[in-house]
C-alpha cells in the first residue's frame, strides 16, 4: 500500500520546507509514504526548497493554473505514481500533519472513499466571526444539495481512495472543495468527517485576498456547481418564479377587462407577456442544460472506462 501526500504550492518559499519536514514518513497500514509537490507556476525557490526538504516527486507547472487546477493535476500524477490513498494538504502548514493517520483510517478500512478534516469552523478561535458564519452557511448549503451532513466544506485537508481520485473531474477554476464533495456524494461514495485542530495561518491566504472577494468568487463557484449538477431543477425554479408575476399581471388585466376598465391597463398585459416569455425561455434553457449534463456524465463514464485514450 502506497500513500502519497500531495501539496499544491504557489510561491511558497520559506514555508514549504518546514511543512514538508513535519509530514510523517511512516503511517500505519502503508508500506510507503511519499510526498508530491505541485508547483503552480512558481517563479521563486519553492520547488528547490521542496526537494531539499525531502519531497519525493515534483510536478512543476509552466504557468499558474490556480488551486483547483493544481489539485486536479496532482491527483492525476499521484494515480500515475501508483498511490492507493492520496492525502491533500496545504503548503502553509495550517493542517496538522499528526492528524494524517486519523484522516486516512476511514479510507484504509473501507468505511469511506473521502475523508475530510473538520476544523469545526464555528469554534475555531483564529477564524473571524464573519469567516465562521460564511463557512458554516456554505457547508449547510452543500449539505442540502447532497442530502447529508457536511461539517466543513471548504476544508482542503483530505484523504481519498485511488478509485475516487481517478473518477473526480474538477471543472472549477477557483476552488475544488465544494465541487468535489458534491461529485463524491453524487457518485455514491461515502464521506467521513475527521475532527482536527487547524493551526493559525503563518501568512495571509493566497486564495482569500479579502473576505468580499472570497464571498463573491466562492458564491459564483457554488452557483455554477448548483446549476451544473441540478440544471433542470434550477431553471425550472427560476421559470416558476418568473411565471408567478406574469400570471399576476394577466389576471390583473382580465379583472379590469371584465369590469369595464381593461383598455386603460394594457401595461399589465404587456408585463405579463414579458414575464411569461422569460419563464418559457428559462424552461427551455433547463431542458438544454439537463441534456448537456447527461452528455457530460456520459463523457465522464467513457473516460473512466478508457482512461488512456487520447
Amino acid at each position: 500500500m502506497k500513500l502519497i501526500i500531495q501539496i499544491p504550492a504557489w510561491q511558497e518559499e520559506g514555508v514549504i520546507g518546514p511543512t514538508i519536514a513535519a509530514l510523517p514518513r511512516e503511517v500505519s497500514g502503508f508500506d510507503r509514504v511519499e510526498i508530491l509537490v505541485i508547483g503552480d507556476g512558481c517563479t521563486d525557490h519553492t520547488m528547490e526548497e521542496a526537494r531539499a526538504a525531502g519531497a519525493h516527486h515534483l510536478l512543476p507547472l509552466k504557468s499558474h493554473v490556480g488551486l483547483a487546477g493544481a489539485f486536479a493535476l496532482g491527483l492525476s500524477r499521484a494515480v500515475e505514481l501508483g498511490a492507493d490513498v492520496i492525502v491533500n494538504t496545504d503548503a502553509d502548514g495550517q493542517y496538522p500533519p499528526e492528524s494524517i493517520p486519523d484522516l486516512v483510517r476511514p479510507v484504509v478500512t473501507g468505511m469511506a472513499d473521502l475523508a475530510i478534516g473538520d476544523r469545526r469552523p464555528g469554534r475555531t478561535p483564529h477564524f473571524s466571526p464573519l469567516k465562521r458564519l460564511l463557512q458554516m452557511a456554505g457547508s449547510r448549503l452543500v449539505g442540502r444539495l447532497i442530502g447529508q451532513r457536511v461539517a466543513d466544506a471548504p476544508s482542503g485537508f483530505r484523504a481519498m481512495s485511488r478509485e475516487l481520485a481517478r473518477r473526480l473531474h474538477v471543472f472549477s477554476f477557483y476552488t475544488y472543495t465544494l465541487e468535489t464533495i458534491i461529485q463524491t456524494a453524487r457518485m455514491g461514495y461515502a464521506i467521513a468527517w475527521i475532527p482536527i485542530t487547524a493551526r493559525p495561518p503563518v501568512r495571509k491566504s493566497r486564495l482569500v485576498r479579502s473576505t468580499w472577494r472570497y464571498v463573491t468568487r466562492a458564491g459564483a463557484e457554488l452557483l455554477r456547481v448548483v446549476v451544473a449538477y441540478n440544471p433542470l431543477k434550477t431553471f425550472l425554479t427560476l421559470s416558476l418564479l418568473l411565471a408567478a408575476p406574469g400570471l399576476f399581471f394577466f389576471v390583473r388585466y382580465l379583472v379590469y377587462l371584465f369590469t369595464g376598465g381593461g383598455g386603460g391597463h394594457i401595461q399589465s398585459l404587456i408585463a405579463g407577456a414579458v414575464f411569461i416569455l422569460m419563464a418559457f425561455q428559462c424552461f427551455l434553457l433547463g431542458i438544454l442544460a439537463d441534456l448537456n449534463s447527461i452528455n457530460r456524465r456520459l463523457l465522464e463514464h467513457l473516460k473512466d472506462h478508457f482512461p488512456h485514450q487520447k
